[in-house]
């Protein structure tokens, strides 16, 4: 059961784009994978055409149903999401606040997936520090963390390398790498930022993702980007970036059903 983690210290990354298109490149390389949404924002469904109006998901029912695999939305094919939902802001503090004084309140939650063979696990988690990325920590195989190929992102380094995110080292079992997103070659910093965090970051930049209008075109029609426009450089960024998750985390291609394993919430 890999479980992989993408975050980042800052907003507006594009950090939930590439987490539920790096599940939907697993998914198509034959693993059965689910997308888990742990930012208020409950955008990541968006990517996966469940209907803007749909609030279903697992916080708000959290309390009451120690299982959240029964909140479970299946898409089709090998792809399986957990949103977020639409929550009030007593619901929301709570839910954090179960997080960060219950230690065992996550690993009750996501048992029945966390013990389900061969599946793999793409959690989305809001920008910067935060209950969710720290109870997330002792149950992670990997943490990718997004950043932009600008000044901003080279500015925020030390959070990640000072431990600032969860107050200890992200990752203690296959490590922390890094995506630099919407790299665009035309634009003298961008070129220079993409150069040193090359240099920086060695073997722990996992990969780079040219800027595409692809992608964008690709969220609006809640489309991955594979779908939507397989040809583009972003579709084979991101594909050779989960080759090398899937690399790492010796993640196996399988074609066993998940859905014997855990209730769906449709």
């Amino acid at each position: 059961m890999p479980l992989v983690c993408v975050c980042s210290p800052k907003g507006g990354v594009g950090k939930t784009t590439l987490a539920a298109n790096l599940a939907w490149g697993l998914a198509r390389a034959g693993s059965k994978v689910l997308a888990i949404d742990f930012d208020v924002q409950n955008a990541l469904r968006l990517h996966f055409g469940v209907p803007l109006s749909d609030g279903r998901g697992f916080v708000a029912r959290s309390e009451e149903q120690a299982d959240w695999s029964q909140s479970i939305l299946t898409m089709g094919g090998n792809i399986f999401v957990l949103p977020y939902g639409d929550v009030t802001e007593d619901q929301r503090e709570r839910f954090e606040d179960n997080l960060a004084k219950d230690p065992h309140f996550l690993r009750r939650g996501l048992d029945t997936v966390l013990n389900y063979p061969g599946l793999v696990i793409v959690a989305d988690f809001p920008p910067g520090p935060g209950p969710a990325l720290k109870a997330m920590h002792e149950l992670a195989d990997m943490h990718l963390v997004v950043m932009l190929a600008d000044t901003a992102s080279v500015s925020l380094l030390p959070q990640i390398e000072n431990n600032r995110m969860t107050g200890k080292p992200l990752n203690n079992k296959s490590g922390h790498y890094f995506i630099l997103n919407q790299s665009d070659n035309r634009r003298h910093i961008s070129r220079d930022v993409t150069a040193f965090m090359q240099q920086r970051l060695g073997d722990n930049l996992l990969g780079v993702v040219q800027r595409d209008e692809s992608v964008a075109e690709a969220n609006a029609s809640q489309q991955s980007i594979y779908d939507f426009s397989p040809a583009s450089a972003a579709a084979f960024d991101i594909e050779l970036i989960g080759k090398r998750v899937a690399n790492i985390l010796n993640i196996k291609v399988g074609n066993g059903e998940v859905q014997a394993a855990i209730r769906t919430y449709t």
